[in-house]
């Protein structure tokens, strides 16, 4: 049994059950034994791998977006180009180094902005980006950067905010909580409810034990970039695994060494996340008159003009080499992996047109 779980048993046979969100905060960001303060999971050596990890070409095709953002606001000379949640600071160094390259002017005026609030990774973040030739500033907070209109990139951050669980007992929807039985851990259904208007349509006929997840976390943070955007223009690209729709199901998942586990088995030595309901991210910008659009990974990847780039990568490459190129563009893009599970989110302004989203945005 891990320490965060004989601490957490005791609290609830003490305190009485507690939300899923409770428990998801608990094993991320305890400070003495939360998965993201006490170890580094990023890579093949760590739990999982991220695209930025994958290969280059994710972080150059996000650069390329970049740039688009620029040119679509008009090239603003006091631009703000901010990462939420910036890992290792891979997106980050691959991302700049393509500006160098294609949009120089954008990049020698921009306020190049880090949002991170874990001390141990903000000193990983600095020593992988302490060589750019630009000045590159870290805040713990999006209110705390610079004014400006914003060009802001986050990849799976909103699948590691916390969730609350509702699960349908006797054709009612009441809050799914997390107890303890002996010395484990497992779930119980509480006696709150949600409001029917928060459920989707069809929660009438959904059947006792479907499971409704909300997640008031992210729709705050989902306020705040929209806010920001509206009130001094700019464009946000948001990138992690979920589904277009909101509807119902369990997507709670723990991983470690790269393999699911059972979500209870070792709080805080594996990483929790849940799907990111994107309807419900859309819908928070849209209250603050952005414009929003969505597509899968592999498309908004293809349309950037990751194929051309393989090519380039692997022009002067041995055939070795090529099959890594030809393998990692299947892993970022490939239907089969993360191309269809992950899906991008561009929330702007209601003047921006911004490719490849131009022609859909609402």
């Amino acid at each position: 049994m891990t320490a965060l779980k004989q601490r957490l048993v005791k609290l609830i046979k003490t305190a009485g059950p507690i939300s899923v969100a409770e428990y998801m905060a608990a094993c991320l960001g305890d400070r003495e034994a939360g998965y993201y303060t006490t170890r580094e999971p990023f890579g093949r050596g760590g739990d999982f791998i991220t695209a930025p990890e994958v290969s280059q070409m994710f972080g150059e095709m996000i650069g390329v977006w970049c740039a688009g953002a620029w040119e679509a606001l008009g090239q603003p000379t006091n631009a703000v180009l901010c990462e939420i949640g910036p890992g290792r600071g891979t997106l980050m160094a691959d991302l700049l180094r393509t500006l160098r390259q294609i949009a120089p002017d954008f990049l020698r005026s921009a306020h190049v902005s880090m949002v991170e609030t874990s001390p141990r990774l903000t000193k990983i973040q600095r020593e992988k980006l302490k060589n750019q030739p630009v000045s590159v500033e870290w805040y713990r907070e999006i209110e705390d950067i610079p004014e400006g209109p914003l060009i802001l990139v986050a990849n799976e951050l909103f699948d590691a905010l916390p969730i609350r669980q509702y699960v349908k007992v006797n054709g009612r929807f009441v809050e799914r909580l997390v107890t303890a039985a002996k010395e484990d851990l497992g779930f119980t259904a509480g006696a709150g409810s949600i409001d029917a208007a928060l459920l989707p349509d069809g929660h009438l006929q959904a059947p006792d034990g479907a499971i409704f997840e909300a997640a008031p976390a992210r729709t705050a943070l989902m306020q705040r970039i929209a806010e920001r955007i509206a009130a001094n223009r700019g464009a946000a690209l948001l990138i992690d695994y979920g589904h277009l729709e909101t509807g119902f199901g369990d997507t709670l998942q723990a991983v470690s060494r790269h393999e699911f586990q059972d979500v209870f088995e070792k709080p805080g030595e594996a990483d929790l996340t849940s799907h990111v309901d994107f309807a419900a991210l859309a819908a928070t910008a849209r209250a603050f008159s952005c414009r929003t659009s969505a597509m899968t990974q592999g498309d908004f990847l293809v349309a950037m003009g990751l194929l051309s780039r393989a090519g380039q990568l692997g022009a002067d490459k041995d055939e070795a080499s090529r099959e890594q190129i030809r393998n990692d563009v299947e892993r970022l893009a490939g239907p089969d992996q993360m191309g269809a599970l992950f899906k991008v989110l561009c929330v702007s302004d209601q003047q921006s047109r911004i490719f490849p989203f131009d022609r859909e945005s609402e």
